[in-house]
């Protein structure tokens, strides 16, 4: 089997795109945040979880999702979270400990996936992206950053420029070292847009809009050489982007919870993803395994389309004709009284 839009190429890239909380951590990357500001953890995530249905009482509609920055927010101008400045997020993305076997399992799949293209004479770059609804700028400072693509995240700005800014000559802007506004929001339906980044090349070339239309030929990374993974229901929309365009879903749980197993159970009872496993990642474990072989499959299946369009789609060479050729040649009338094409 063939795909209709493989390319001649002399490089594949292919692409292991992860959700980060409870995927990459066990847990949320804002634990460290709460520490370092005597701040209780679950007392915030039960006033968030609250916000959607007050505001929507006084009718307001508000993400689930993303809701709880502007509580963030609400903490630094009350005072809990008073000085909190993109710089120290990037501080505190040094304490965010990982799932087990982790940063090291992105450097070996890399140098896997390299191998198994050279076995079968290939040029294979495998790249590790990371889009998340938890803060870009602590994911860039933990240990896990220096060994991906690229960081999708939300992002927060410490000094907005004033009203009628444009007509300054000058703006006298201090570093106020404090995030008071929303630069990016990334919830679960507006990771797709990352993903079609990742698949189009914009995130590589700012010259290539997201929404631009670009031929399947001559996107950077094919649908098909994807694997995202995500630990839940709320990747789902992701997964169905990726799964659509060919690529591999695959859902990860904490071995210690019951509860995340039958939900990741669920979600490949219902088709959404092609396997599930835990959120250890130390190389003989089943995750890696399930992973490898993943790529495994890919570059089998860019070896066979690479050997099916190179036969297909250089020509026979010209061969010498001989008196046999010549003489079927005249005896051949055609369709309409010994013309050789119809008139």
């Amino acid at each position: 089997m063939h795909s209709k839009d493989a390319q001649l190429r002399s490089r594949h890239i292919l692409a292991c795109i992860w959700d980060f909380d409870k995927t990459l951590i066990p847990g949320y990357m804002q634990g460290p945040l709460f520490t370092a500001y005597n701040i209780d953890e679950e007392s915030f995530w039960k006033e968030v979880n609250k916000l959607p249905e007050l505001y929507a009482k006084k009718g307001i509609h508000v993400s689930k999702d993303t809701v709880y920055l502007n509580h963030l927010l609400s903490y630094v101008k009350n005072g809990p979270l008073k000085g909190l400045s993109n710089k120290r997020l990037l501080e505190l993305g040094g304490s965010i400990q990982f799932c087990l076997g982790l940063p090291e399992f992105f450097d070996n799949l890399k140098g896997y996936a390299q191998e198994a293209g050279e076995r079968l004479n290939l040029e294979i770059d495998l790249e590790h992206y990371i889009i998340s609804t938890g803060l870009a700028e602590m994911i860039r400072g933990s240990k896990i950053a220096p060994h991906v693509e690229g960081i999708f995240g939300c992002e927060f700005i410490e000094q907005p420029l004033p009203p009628h800014y444009v007509h300054q000559d000058e703006l006298a802007l201090s570093d106020s070292g404090e995030i008071s506004q929303i630069g990016v929001m990334v919830d679960n339906t507006i990771k797709t847009r990352f993903i079609f980044e990742i698949n189009k090349g914009s995130n590589k070339n700012a010259a290539i809009d997201v929404n631009a239309v670009v031929a399947s030929t001559d996107r950077r990374v094919p649908f098909e050489n994807m694997i995202y993974i995500a630990d839940g229901p709320s990747d789902v929309p992701v997964f169905s982007v990726v799964k659509k365009g060919g690529g591999i879903a695959y859902a990860v749980y904490n071995e210690e919870s019951e509860a995340e197993f039958r939900q990741n159970d669920q979600l490949h009872q219902a088709g959404r993803v092609h396997g599930y496993g835990p959120n250890d990642f130390r190389k003989n474990n089943f995750t890696p395994r399930w992973l490898r072989k993943r790529v495994d499959d890919m570059v089998d299946r860019i070896a066979r389309e690479q050997e099916y369009l190179l036969t297909s789609r250089v020509s026979k060479p010209p061969r010498h004709l001989h008196r046999d050729d010549e003489d079927s040649a005249r005896k051949y009338t055609g369709p309409s009284q010994g013309a050789l094409f119809p008139e």
